[in-house]
Order: structure tokens, then C-alpha cells, then sequence
């Protein structure tokens, strides 16, 4: 079966579900719907095995990123948050290739030599995502990290989420504009304001893929894509497929002006 660019966060199918069946629950679901990678959640872990689920994604054909809400940088602090090198650990044991955490409250002052001793040989790879939070969800802070880990030749890359931009009233196509070349995976999402005018996460139409298309053109052809909005449904294999099928077709047109 050959396989899309495209990860499952496991948090897409709720909080509650999740809980209830356990994560490696959804391993054969996001298989049977052509995904190749699955997103675990550290936030909604109810007591898995983490080498049950590690050799249950390998022998689905699934890559896996290991997803933690963990801060990279705590105020008051210089050096990285204390509980990074567990969790990169954590993540290892769960057969993850990369690990997602928010960049948390950086600033000129953090040590990120002691963040690449404790990156050195690592067998995968830190992933820093922008947040909802004003201190990790805007451009700038963004800017001033990669800048320092590209003078440090740092081996880690971005979590670039789409839909969390709006949270801070930053520009998605901006950021993709100038962060673009240090993302390694992508988070999709489109966002509506309800009635109490809170901002959740919807799955996209038309006018959302076709920025989300627009996006990618700043980012590494083919680059992983991931469902992180709500899929709901009777049959869940074949929501998820339908999602799938749409972020694959993304880049598609870029990829076929190449070949000719």
C-alpha cells in the first residue's frame, strides 16, 4: 500500500476516545486509511506500553512523532527545561523519529550550547512547535531562535502549525515566509471563531486548502502534513481516509511542474 505524507495526531479523534480505547487503539485505523505516520499524545497516555505501541506502529508501516505539551525554555532558567532529556528518552521508547515540544519563553539569554550537548548523537529529532501562548505562538521569537540555531548548526527543525498563528493575530502566510525553509512537519488546522468568541479547530474547506497550498510552496517539497482537527464520524477509517486524500493532494501540482 503505498502511503501519504501524512501524519494522524491522535488528539483529532478527542480527548475522551482516546482515553477510553487507549492510543495503540487507533494504530490499524490510521494504517487502513493511508496516513504514514501517527502522532502520539503525552497529554492523553492512559497507562500504554510504550514498546506495545512502538512495535504495533512498525508493523502497521507507520513512522511516529512523540508529541509532548513540554516548554523548551521556562522563565528563570538559561538552560533548557529539566524534564527535556526524560522526555526525549520517552519518546525513543515509544519508536518515535521526532519529538514536538513549544519553544516555551525564549529569549537571548538561553543556553543553547547545553541544548546541543544534550541533542549530540541523538537518534531523533526536536521538533519546536508555535503554541497558542503570546510568550510561543508569534513570529518573532521564532526568528530570533532558528537565527541562534542556525549559528550553532543545531540539529532540530519546526513544527509549523498553521491555525495556531490565529491565536496571537500573527499572519500564517508571513510566518511561512520567513520561517519556512526550518520546518520539518507541518500541523493543519483550520480555526473558527464560535459565538462566545472562543477559537477552535475545524476541519478545512476549499479556501483553507488552497492557502494551506500556498503555505507549502516555503517549505520542503513533500514535507509531512498532519491532521490535528476534529474527525468524527460512524466509520472513522473512512473520515480519516477522505482527510488523508485531501493533504496529500497538497504540493501536488509543485511536485508535477518539476517532472515535466
Amino acid at each position: 500500500m503505498t502511503r501519504s505524507p501524512v501524519s494522524i495526531s491522535l488528539s483529532s479523534y478527542g480527548a475522551d476516545l482516546v482515553r477510553q480505547h487507549g492510543q495503540g487503539y487507533f494504530i490499524p485505523l490510521v494504517a487502513a486509511a493511508g496516513a504514514s505516520c501517527i502522532e502520539w499524545r503525552e497529554e492523553l497516555l492512559s497507562g500504554e506500553n510504550p514498546a506495545e505501541l512502538a512495535q504495533g506502529a512498525r508493523e502497521h508501516g507507520l513512522d511516529s512523532v512523540y508529541s509532548s505539551p513540554l516548554e523548551l525554555w521556562q522563565p528563570g532558567r538559561s538552560e533548557p527545561a529539566p524534564e527535556l532529556s526524560a522526555t526525549l528518552q520517552r519518546a525513543r521508547e515509544f519508536g518515535a523519529r521526532q519529538l514536538k515540544v513549544s519553544l516555551g519563553h525564549f529569549n537571548e539569554h538561553h543556553d543553547l550550547r547545553c541544548l546541543a550537548s544534550l541533542l549530540f548523537r541523538q537518534p531523533l529529532q526536536l521538533l519546536v512547535e508555535n503554541d497558542q501562548t503570546a510568550h510561543g505562538g508569534r513570529i518573532e521569537p521564532f526568528q530570533r531562535f532558528f537565527s541562534a540555531v542556525e549559528t550553532l548548526n543545531l540539529p532540530l527543525r519546526m513544527t509549523f502549525d498553521i491555525g495556531n498563528w490565529q491565536w496571537q493575530e500573527q499572519s500564517a502566510v508571513n510566518a511561512a515566509r520567513v520561517l519556512g525553509r526550518h520546518v520539518g512537519y507541518v500541523h493543519c488546522k483550520a480555526v473558527r471563531q464560535r459565538v462566545d468568541g472562543k477559537l477552535v479547530a475545524i476541519p478545512p474547506g476549499s479556501p483553507e486548502l488552497h492557502q494551506w497550498e500556498q503555505l507549502l510552496r516555503h517549505m520542503t517539497q513533500g514535507i509531512t502534513r498532519a491532521v490535528e482537527y476534529p474527525l468524527q464520524g460512524d466509520d472513522l477509517v473512512r473520515v480519516t481516509a477522505t482527510q488523508v486524500e485531501q493533504l496529500a493532494r497538497l504540493g501536488q501540482s509543485r511536485l508535477e511542474n518539476t517532472n515535466v
